[in-house]
């Protein structure tokens, strides 16, 4: 029996958003656990499934198999979903789910490396088999580098004073542990700053993991891949997890609403670009109080969807 256990996030609003019918193809292209997956199922949906971490793929299947069999999995990142349809012959889907960030099982799971709460070696890789770790980051990066990373990423005022420090701590030894670089953030930021707001190494890790995964780099286009092989009618339930995600989300969606791209001082389109999207959620829709109190790591959530226009 697997030991993934993950709490889905807005599952119901989520899924509901999808209007799922019976014999509908639907992408989960963040697979995780496979709640929202599982719901689709049994809904009569078909699920195809994605996700780059095979420990999550093992549970979700283990889950989805005591529903149905209506479902493939592929271990794979959400990028590639143009290229996983045509391998199983699908031309267009009747629903898209993305449910971004790093899951609890990720989290709480020490040896994984993502969490700033437990002394593990310094990972956070989503696929174990990609070469890349938060380490290489760490230890291989200019100062300037991962500044921009923790400015940008991180949203982290002290970006700068934390790249530096690290800089010098690894010039001693070299910081393979999670301990260690907590330990090197929490000397960098001012105690006055550490006793107000989040835990001091939050922001850095959450931009570390970022660069690590490709998490944002890869979103805005994967988010114009799934609104290309949307049926007409179908839509995408995008779940987001901080501000830069839901940023992205947001733009990409308006973009695809309003279709024109024409500069603003043109008197008329001449571009022909139509638009190809109907956004659902003028604001996110937010956790109920109800799954705060259940699960307070669905406080920053925020659910976003939007229909593909008839042609």
């Amino acid at each position: 029996m697997s030991t993934f256990q993950h709490t889905t996030v807005l599952k119901r609003e989520a899924v509901e958003g999808l209007r799922v019918r019976p014999g509908g193809i639907y992408v989960d292209m963040t697979l995780g656990g496979g709640g929202h997956s599982a719901e689709i199922l049994k809904q009569g949906g078909t699920v195809i499934g994605i996700d780059q971490d095979a420990t999550a793929l093992a549970a979700a299947g283990e889950r989805l198999s005591k529903i149905g069999d209506a479902f493939i999995l592929e271990k794979s990142n959400f990028k590639e979903i143009k290229q996983i349809l045509d391998v199983h012959d699908v031309q267009a889907v009747d629903g898209i789910i993305m449910d971004l960030g790093v899951s609890s099982p990720q989290l709480d799971d020490a040896a994984r490396g993502f969490s700033y709460m437990q002394d593990a070696p310094l990972d956070m890789r989503m696929d174990r088999d990609n070469p890349f770790s938060a380490k290489e980051v760490v230890n291989s990066f200019s100062a300037e580098q991962l500044t921009h990373i923790i400015s940008t990423y991180g949203e982290e005022r002290w970006a700068k004073r934390i790249a530096e420090f690290i800089v010098h701590a690894r010039k001693k030894e070299e910081i393979s542990s999670t301990g260690q670089l907590v330990s090197i953030i929490k000397a960098a930021v001012p105690k006055g700053a550490r006793l107000d707001g989040p835990h001091p190494a939050k922001r850095t890790f959450q931009a570390i993991r970022i660069a690590v995964n490709s998490e944002l780099s890869v979103l805005e286009s994967a988010l114009q891949d799934a609104v290309d092989v949307l049926a007409p009618g179908g839509r995408i339930s995008v779940i987001t997890f901080h501000s830069l995600e839901d940023r992205i989300v947001k733009t990409a969606f308006a973009k695809e609403e309003k279709g024109c791209i024409c500069p603003k001082e043109y008197p008329i389109c001449v571009c022909g670009k139509k638009p190809t999207l109907r956004v659902i959620t003028g604001k996110p829709i937010l956790p109920s109080a109800e799954e705060l109190a259940e699960n307070p790591r669905a406080r920053s959530a925020k659910l976003r969807i939007a229909e593909r226009r008839e042609s």
